[in-house]
């Protein structure tokens, strides 16, 4: 059985942001091998720009044959998050996967980046990760092959990126710095922490969004390719991936996957940032 086909049946996620996105997307690629899911988001009700609730998530996930618990709630405040975590605990006996997806974004130059902005950078990507990953590990040492996946970047040091939008990449080198740490801390315990980032845009709705949304969908890959090198990292032992910042087609690719054009983009797509590429960062 090849890992893209091993069965999850049995194996509990808990994903903060997974109400749409590349969150959900790797909720349902678990789901469709027999994964318990728990959404933790605060999208209880339909938003004006973006599709989904937690609710319509966790329908998903059930329809794509799995099994599903939404918990509305913000991964900002520890009484939300251990609800979670407990959720987890009562429907499906325990915690075996943590997904740390939740993530704000701003690109502001330093000198028009509201203070606002920045603590949401903060409280949501480092706060958010670290009281998720906090709240879960007593029932993450109980798991056979317990894994927790952070959506944060490799540590590219090249001034391009460092100088590009310091906070933002502080607040997601952070994420990363946080799951290198706790590969360390808790080396001896049997849990994989790695990361995991998107060689290309995404299509999500933060692209599409934009004022030229369209146009660059066009260029981005779909959640999909995120969701299959998820489930291919958590497909190995937790000491095989621990420690490790992945990108997700050198993920897709070392597993044997010739040709990544069905995940869309075109034949340019546009190249992430942290990512060093020519006109960006090389």
């Amino acid at each position: 059985m090849s890992s893209q086909q091993e069965s999850f049946t049995d194996r509990t996620l808990v994903v903060s942001g997974g109400s749409r996105g590349i969150g959900l997307a790797i909720a349902l690629g678990a789901a469709r091998r027999g994964a318990n899911v728990v959404l933790l988001a605060k999208t209880a009700e339909p938003h004006p720009k973006l599709p989904g609730t937690v609710h319509t998530a966790v329908a998903e996930v059930e329809a794509a044959g799995g099994k599903g618990v939404a918990v509305v709630g913000d991964v900002r405040k520890e009484e939300d998050v251990a609800r979670a975590v407990e959720a987890a605990v009562e429907h499906f006996g325990g915690v075996d996967i943590v997904i740390n997806n939740a993530s704000a974004i701003s690109t502001d130059p330093t000198e028009s980046l509201s203070a606002k902005k920045f603590d949401l950078m903060m409280d949501i990507n480092i706060r958010g990760t670290f009281l998720l990953t906090k709240a879960a590990l007593p029932h993450l040492r109980k798991s056979v092959n317990p894994q927790v996946l952070t959506l944060a970047p490799p540590m590219n040091m090249n001034p391009y990126w460092l100088g590009a939008h310091p906070t933002y990449t502080l607040s997601k080198y952070g994420m990363t710095l946080l799951s290198l740490g706790w590969a360390a801390e808790y080396a001896d315990a049997g849990i994989g922490f790695s990361c995991l980032w998107p060689e290309t845009y995404i299509a999500t709705a933060a692209v599409t969004n934009l004022a030229d949304g369209d146009t660059m969908a066009s260029r981005s890959r779909n959640p999909e390719i995120m969701a299959d090198a998820a489930v291919e990292i958590l497909s190995r032992p937790a000491a095989e991936v621990n420690g490790q910042t992945f990108v997700d087609s050198e993920v897709l690719t070392a597993s044997g996957v010739t040709d990544l054009s069905p995940y869309g983009g075109g034949d340019n797509p546009i190249i992430d940032i942290f990512i060093d590429a020519p006109g960006q960062g090389l």
